[in-house]
């Protein structure tokens, strides 16, 4: 997530193709299920993907709604084994409230506890930690979106790379050589392809042939300098897709941040079957983007990032909820309206004792009980809605 500052008016959107699928908590197996995770084991057991159809996200040929969640630390938490029961913890309290798609990293470039520390060098502690994420995230019902670098420099990304490539002698402008040199396109589809044929330590699944991994995001928030037309991005974007496109079981994703009109943005975007597409969109422009994904790009939408920050003055927790129920309803009407809709990830949850990783977003739901309600209720509104599209 970029610095938004104190409140996150911004929604950021994945309009799409996905795959995935999902497996019961070991903590649910025992006794009486949940409506919205009895569906959700029965999924399971027949270990499909998702796919997509026009603009519907489809289990067995089913429409799929989720409710889910950003978690962009846990590799980095899983690091250092005694503090693993953090990443259980949350997927656990994520189940329970219903919540069965999470977002979160599968890079960490150059940085402390990196995964990648030189082009092509990993630490396979660090692998093992990610491995963990994954093995716990299918142990408790839960689709994966991973995201492969970063745009900023938090974490290495971007300009990790171009760092590399410099030091190896490369000429380099700037960060935005990161999409078109070919030394640095090649050090990243060299990550893509390392992750992709990864065989979890935990689950004995190659990554690309896990049903778990619902996504591969290219970038989180990727940035253009030079060239905000995004016809730099979109040519990088293809070269990706090229790249990688029979490489994995999963679909991937391809994440764009339109600031201009959004209604004229999406009109000039061509994207190829298989991608996904990240606009960024304040609250009042949620009807365009839903208009124009149904209408115009004809994929399946959801909005990956919303939160309210307690750092913003007079916050509280009554407002924060009041902000999540007016996203909720929004995300509810236009799923059952019929079109693009598929659900929506808060930002952020988090474990008890976290405060390094606090952006002010954090929600740690056996401490929140209201928040946790309202976001239950709207697991089980649009597990409901599923149904009743069948």
């Amino acid at each position: 997530m970029a610095n938004l500052g104190s409140t996150l008016i911004t929604l950021l959107c994945l309009l799409a193709i996905l795959c995935a699928h999902i497996a019961p908590c070991e903590s649910t197996r025992k006794g009486k299920l949940h409506p919205h995770r009895h569906a959700r084991a029965q999924h399971v057991r027949k270990g499909k993907f998702v796919k997509t159809k026009g603009t519907r996200f489809l289990l067995h040929g089913s429409p799929f709604l989720f409710n889910g969640f950003n978690a962009y630390w846990m590799m980095n938490v899983a690091v250092e084994p005694a503090e693993r029961y953090k990443v259980t913890e949350v997927f656990q309290q994520a189940a329970l409230a219903g919540m069965n798609v999470c977002r979160t990293w599968a890079f960490n470039d150059g940085c402390d506890k990196a995964l990648q520390t030189s082009p092509g060098v990993y630490d396979e502690q660090v692998f093992q930690a990610l491995d963990f994420v994954v093995s716990e995230a299918r142990k408790c019902g839960v689709r994966l979106i991973l995201s492969l670098v970063n745009n900023y420099k938090d974490y290495g990304g971007r300009p990790q790379y171009v760092q590399w490539a410099r030091n190896a002698g490369v000429s380099v402008n700037g960060d935005d050589d990161f999409y078109t040199n070919g030394v640095i396109k090649g050090y990243y589809k060299n990550h893509i392809k390392t992750v992709l044929n990864r065989v979890n330590t935990f689950t004995n699944l190659a990554y690309k042939d896990d049903n778990m991994i619902m996504a591969w995001e290219l970038m989180n928030e990727p940035r253009c300098e030079n060239d905000y037309s995004g016809r730099t991005v979109n040519a990088w974007k293809g070269f990706m897709e090229i790249q990688r496109r029979t490489k994995s079981g999963t679909t991937l994703v391809m994440k764009l941040e339109l600031i201009s009109s959004p209604t004229t943005s999406s009109k000039k975007l061509t994207l190829p079957q298989s991608m996904l597409t990240l606009i960024s969109v304040d609250v009042e422009r949620m009807w365009s983007h839903w208009n124009d994904t149904k209408r115009i790009l004809k994929k399946p939408l959801a909005f990956t990032e919303f939160g309210k920050s307690k750092k913003e003055p007079g916050y509280s927790e009554t407002s924060r909820d009041a902000f999540f129920g007016m996203v909720y309803s929004n995300i509810y009407r236009y799923a059952r309206t019929g079109g693009s809709m598929g659900g929506g990830l808060v930002w952020q949850l988090m474990a008890r004792d976290m405060e390094s990783y606090c952006d002010g977003y954090e929600i740690v739901l056996s401490q929140e009980a209201a928040t946790s309600d309202v976001i239950s209720r709207q697991s089980r509104a649009m597990t409901t809605l599923a149904a009743k599209m069948l």
